[in-house]
């Protein structure tokens, strides 16, 4: 009969870490809440996003919510702010990345369809907490993905999303 091991956390330090980034970074427009700004600082960690681009009323580290939040990982993550996202945009394109915006639209295809390559670089959207992506944004979007709902409500929080549009793009990059 085979010994059952002992299944026990493990501490921080006995975490075997990938450093390995990917080439797909995040633009956070018009961010209301503290909170999930950290939230994308550990979700970036986290997941090997590349940098994050904060724009718009977007908070801004340092921030004590953002810092309480990313746990730290807003000092690791590299990070710009710029009031624009357009400008953003505009540079980004012009350095060969795909922007993608993460919003549910007329046009919008379920993230599970999808489909990017390991050579590609994409930028992915994510707008404010109430109105989502500006328009104007969606105008420049190269590919608007939206993740399933099953329940009542047709959207749930950003970071939350966030979270899982990056875990999937992540899986075309390095199967996650």
């Amino acid at each position: 009969m085979e010994e059952k091991q002992e299944n026990i956390q493990l501490e921080h330090q006995e975490i075997e870490r990938n450093k390995q980034r990917l080439p797909l970074c995040l633009l956070a427009n018009d961010i209301f809440s503290p909170s999930n700004v950290g939230s994308f600082f550990r979700i970036a960690d986290a997941l090997g996003v590349e940098k994050i681009y904060l724009s718009g009323i977007t908070p801004q580290p340092p921030n004590a919510k953002i810092r309480k939040t990313a746990r730290s990982t807003e000092k690791v993550v590299p990070y710009l702010y710029q009031p624009d996202a357009l400008e953003i945009i505009d540079t980004l394109k012009k350095d060969g990345y795909k922007i993608v915006a993460l919003e549910i639209t007329s046009i919008s295809i379920n993230i599970h369809d999808f489909k990017c390559s390991p050579s590609d670089k994409i930028c992915l959207v994510v707008g404010a907490e109430n109105t989502g992506v500006h328009p104007n944004i969606l105008e420049r979007a190269d590919s608007t993905i939206h993740i399933p709902m099953l329940g009542q409500n047709s959207s749930m929080n950003v970071a939350n999303a966030c979270a899982i549009a990056v875990y999937e793009l992540g899986k075309q990059f390095i199967g996650l």
